[in-house]
């Protein structure tokens, strides 16, 4: 890992800049713990380890009604045999202490323990009743339909690790053992600043050299799904004392998000303002479209101190940098590190032609179902094109050295967040 000072400007690959994000986000600490309710807790990132309380399951379990026996019993069939009794799921423990021989069976219900001396159940489509005898049909070997007790695990084995993002799963296997309460990780805190004389509130009436300010509630929805707290600023003017002052608000928060001012244009101050508070640039820039003016350092490295992601103003160009940069530093102060990018492949629907030199990330619609998907880009003006972004489901990856990708071709594909 390197800094650099504001007047050297160094562009990155995009796997290099990645790489360089992740870096610092492996040494960043996450926030302080807080005790949940199992229901608040989808999605939070676990802060305690959480062991099973008994073996799962406690005892043999069958998987499928019908009847339990000794598979020696049924060696040969049609086998005859004596019926000694019912367990269904639920049932009143002293159901349990019945015993098998090889010249009877249990009924048994899915999801009941298996009766002492039954290794096997019998599923109640190859039999036929007839009073107080069963009629086995087939033929079963030991442990057919039946889960060893503690097969899922044994009590105090560790399921949960700190740094796990709570799945549903994970909230169903903590429930099972008994979890009404877990220790999270505080949600992160992030700000976000929009920049710009040209930005209003979404409430006003724009004149026609001004827009409404869509960043902050584009980005504020990324945080959200990705498990952080927005923390919206007034809007800053290309200024530098009402720039500065709201940097210097957004460095209080856990992570800076600032939209817009971090090109080369005579009005583009951020830089300017982030070096006078003594800012480290881990780089100014990447080799991505759209994105190529992303800026990745922080503040008061001696201290504790507080990240920043420079954003270009264009709206794709500043959700795009988000997941491709900022959701891993955001992992990592929500405890859960942070992950390596991974890319899903799909069938190209359509040729696809543009200049080398950049890795590309364009919106386009994954279509089709089960193990035929597809993707094609939507018809998009640019970076600043939200209509059509709106309309795609994904970012096609684009790789540096190809020109062209011919239909039919695999390609890699970013989902976008819900």
């Amino acid at each position: 890992m390197y800094s650099i000072t504001h007047s050297e400007q160094v562009v990155l690959s995009f796997k290099e800049a990645r790489h360089t994000v992740e870096q610092h986000a492996a040494g960043v600490q996450p926030i302080e713990k807080e005790t949940v309710t199992l229901l608040a807790a989808v999605n939070r990132v676990l802060a305690e380890e959480i062991h099973a309380d008994r073996d799962l399951p406690p005892f043999p379990r069958a998987t499928r009604d019908g009847f339990a026996v000794r598979a020696e019993g049924v060696s040969r069939v049609p086998a005859t045999l004596e019926v000694a009794g019912e367990i269904r799921a639920g049932d009143s423990p002293e159901k349990y202490e019945y015993s098998v021989d090889a010249s009877h069976a249990i009924e048994i219900m899915t999801g009941a323990p298996v009766p002492r001396g039954a290794d096997a159940v019998v599923m109640v489509e190859y039999t036929r009743r007839a009073g107080s005898r069963v009629e086995i049909q087939r033929s079963v070997k030991s442990a057919e339909n039946v889960v060893p007790q503690a097969a899922e695990c044994r009590a105090g084995q560790l399921l949960l690790s700190p740094g796990t993002r709570l799945s549903p799963a994970a909230l169903g296997l903590a429930a099972s053992v008994g979890k009404a309460q877990v220790q999270v990780y505080q949600k992160p805190r992030v700000a976000i600043l929009s920049t710009g004389d040209e930005i209003i509130d979404v409430d006003k009436q724009p004149a026609a050299n001004q827009i409404r300010n869509s960043n902050t509630y584009s980005l504020a929805g990324q945080l959200q799904a990705a498990g952080a707290v927005p923390v919206p600023l007034a809007i800053a003017p290309d200024r530098l004392e009402p720039l500065r002052a709201l940097v210097h608000e957004g460095l209080n928060s856990d992570l800076l998000l600032i939209s817009g001012g971090v090109s080369m244009g005579k009005y583009d101050l951020v830089e300017q303002v982030l070096s006078e508070s003594g800012a480290e640039f881990y780089f100014t820039g990447a080799q991505i479209q759209p994105g190529k003016p992303v800026v990745f350092g922080r503040v008061g490295g001696r201290g504790t101190p507080t990240y920043f992601f420079g954003l270009p103003g264009n709206p794709v160009s500043t959700m795009v940098c988000f997941e491709l940069f900022a959701r891993a530093m955001i992992d990592a102060l929500s405890g859960a590190g942070p992950t390596p990018m991974q890319f899903l492949q799909a069938r190209l629907k359509s040729d696809v032609r543009t200049k080398t030199g950049l890795t590309r990330f364009l919106p386009a619609m994954l279509s089709g179902e089960f193990g035929e998907v597809e993707v094609e880009l939507v018809r998009w003006q640019g970076s600043g094109d939200m209509v059509s972004t709106a309309r795609a489901n994904c970012y096609l990856v684009i790789p540096p050295d190809r020109e062209r990708i011919a239909e039919g071709e695999m390609v890699a594909v970013l989902r976008t967040q819900a």
